[in-house]
C-alpha cells in the first residue's frame, strides 16, 4: 500500500512529522543563530520574549523569572534575522505548506516565526487549543473546528525535542467529558501522544488540536515555532497572528539578501500580512493566562 500523503496524515491525526528536513550545514547555521539569539534574550538585550511563568501573550518584561521563548525571528532588528528568514521562506517550509493547504505561492501569507527555548525553571503549558478558549461549549468548538485551518503551523527542532504532547484526532471533535473536566495540567489524558522530534525534524500540526507543552529546564531546547497562512483565511487567522505584534515592524522588512525567486515569494507574502494588519486593528488575544 502506498504511504498516505502529508495531508491525509494531518487530516487523520492532526499532526504529521517530516524527518530530516535540514542538511547538516543548515542545521549548524540555524543552531548558531538560535544560540546567539537566545543569549541576547537571556541577557535582556532583546525585548521580545516569552517570560515565565506566563503562558500566552502579552508577555511582560523585564524577564524577572526567566524566559521560555524568543519572539520575532524575522524582525529586521534581530542580528540573526537573515538566517531565520532564509529558512522561513525556503522550500523546506513552503513545500509542505503548499501541499497541506492545497495552494500555490500566490495564496500564502507570511505569519509567525518564533523560537522556543529551554526555560530557566521547569515550566508546563496547560491543555489547550490555540484559538479556542477553554470556556467554549461543545457546539462552539465544533463550529470553529468545522472551518478550514487556513494555516500550516510547525515546530522545527534544532535539538532533540519531546516537549509537545497532543491528543491525535482531537482536531476533528469537541472535547470529551474527561478532557473538559481534567485538571489543566493533567499528566495523562486518554490517547495522548508525545511528539518526539530528532534534531532537524519538523512537525506540522493543526493549532486547534488538543495539546500542551512540557519543558525541561535541564535539557537544551531550541525549536523554531512558526506558521504560514492562506490568504482566504485572513479574518479567521488575524487574531492568532497579530496578537504577537508583528504588524509593528513588518513594514520595515527588507528581503534584498534573498535570491530573486525567494525574494519575490517573501515580498508577496509580506504584503498579504500587511493587508491583514490594515484590515484588523484591535484583535485582542486568543487565550488568557
Amino acid at each position: 500500500m502506498p504511504e498516505p500523503s502529508l495531508l491525509a496524515r494531518l487530516n487523520q491525526d492532526g499532526f504529521v512529522v517530516i524527518p530530516s528536513v535540514l542538511a547538516p550545514e543548515q542545521l549548524s547555521s540555524l543552531r548558531e543563530a538560535a544560540q546567539s539569539t537566545t543569549a541576547l534574550a537571556r541577557e535582556g538585550n532583546w525585548p521580545h520574549v516569552r517570560t515565565l511563568p506566563k503562558q500566552f501573550p502579552p508577555w511582560p518584561t523585564p524577564a524577572t523569572e526567566g524566559i521560555w521563548g524568543v519572539q520575532g525571528m524575522l524582525h529586521p532588528d534581530l542580528p540573526a534575522h537573515e538566517t531565520f528568514t532564509h529558512f522561513y521562506f525556503s522550500d523546506a517550509v513552503i513545500g509542505p505548506t503548499k501541499e497541506l493547504l492545497q495552494c500555490s505561492d500566490d495564496d500564502l501569507v507570511m505569519e509567525l516565526c518564533n523560537l522556543l527555548v529551554r526555560p530557566d525553571k521547569a515550566f508546563e503549558l496547560r491543555w489547550h487549543r490555540d484559538d479556542i478558549p477553554a470556556t467554549a461549549s461543545a457546539e462552539e468548538e465544533l463550529e470553529r473546528l468545522g472551518q478550514p485551518a487556513f494555516s500550516a503551523q510547525w515546530n522545527l527542532a534544532l535539538y532533540d525535542d519531546a516537549s509537545l504532547v497532543v491528543v491525535p484526532g482531537s482536531h476533528k471533535r469537541a472535547r470529551t467529558e474527561v478532557e473538559r473536566n481534567a485538571d489543566p495540567y493533567e499528566k495523562e489524558i486518554p490517547g495522548q501522544l508525545v511528539v518526539e522530534l530528532k534534531a532537524g525534524d519538523v512537525a506540522f500540526y493543526n493549532n486547534n488540536i488538543f495539546h500542551r507543552g512540557v519543558y525541561d529546564a535541564g535539557k537544551e531546547r531550541m525549536t523554531l515555532h512558526g506558521s504560514v497562512g492562506h490568504v482566504d483565511g485572513a479574518s479567521l487567522r488575524a487574531r492568532n497572528v497579530l496578537q504577537h505584534g508583528c504588524k509593528d515592524w513588518i513594514d520595515r522588512c527588507d528581503f534584498g539578501f534573498l535570491d530573486e525567486k525567494t525574494r519575490d515569494r517573501a515580498e508577496r507574502m509580506r504584503q498579504r500580512l500587511v493587508l491583514m494588519g490594515q484590515g484588523h486593528k484591535d484583535v485582542g488575544y486568543s487565550l488568557e493566562g
